[in-house]
């Protein structure tokens, strides 16, 4: 199936970051490769990809780092963390620098390929200016047909893709506790793993934006033994 979809694969070791251009070009996608961090930003300059496949041990500025620097600067471009560290601490820091997927080496090439289209699914487009749908949540309002989160002056927060994914569950499902595992598998497409965090993080971020006090969150709460629910204020 072709897909018109760019992917920068960000790869130091110049024998696993040609074999990652080539088989992802043969599936149809349009890919670059870069070797580190440097060359990244200036490939950034020229041109958003819609995806980047970083890897985490790269020479100089790390894979956590770039993730970091990508959220805050290019939140429309989707990011898998690729990276021989396969423990759960490893996964957790991967998510907490902002990528929507992490996937250890070594792994099978249609898995990544599955990770890829899946994330590029749930990609934040670039949305046409129209008004509609909003929904108030905390101290912000998510537009969902511009798929963005807006404060009272309608200045936009920045959001992942899966953040917009798992807000867009919690405005369609005011005042229900939501299971952790069915959270994480309808917004990564994934069952989720022993241990878990993908969907803690997520709403900790998320308590960041929205909440007037993220330590006492009052838009999005923790439901002990199941996960979180949306109340939408009175």
């Amino acid at each position: 199936m072709a897909d018109a979809s760019r992917i920068l694969v960000v790869e130091d070791e110049p024998a696993q970051r040609t074999l990652l251009v080539e088989y992802l070009t043969r599936q149809g996608f349009f890919v670059t490769g870069q070797a580190d961090g440097a060359a990244l930003r200036r490939a950034l300059l020229r041109e958003e990809p819609d995806l980047v496949l970083l890897d985490l041990g790269l020479p100089g500025e790390d894979g956590h780092s770039l993730a970091k620097y990508l959220r805050e600067q290019h939140p429309r471009v989707a990011v898998i963390m690729v990276t021989a560290a396969g423990s759960t601490v490893d996964r957790i820091l991967g998510l907490e620098s902002g990528a929507d997927d992490y996937l250890p080496k070594p792994f099978e090439p249609r898995e990544l390929l599955a990770r890829i289209r899946s994330v590029l699914r749930r990609a934040v487009p670039v949305a046409p200016q129209v008004s509609g749908p909003k929904v108030p949540i905390g101290r912000r309002i998510l537009d969902l047909e511009q798929r963005v989160l807006l404060d009272a002056s309608g200045i936009e927060e920045r959001l992942t893709a899966s953040e917009f994914e798992l807000l867009k569950l919690f405005a369609e499902n005011p005042n229900k506790p939501l299971n952790r595992e069915w959270l994480l598998e309808a917004t990564s497409h994934r069952e989720a793993e022993a241990f878990d965090r993908a969907i803690d993080l997520r709403v900790t971020r998320l308590r960041r934006k929205i909440e007037h006090n993220p330590a006492h969150p009052e838009a999005i709460r923790t439901v002990r033994g199941v996960g979180y629910m949306f109340v939408p204020a009175v």
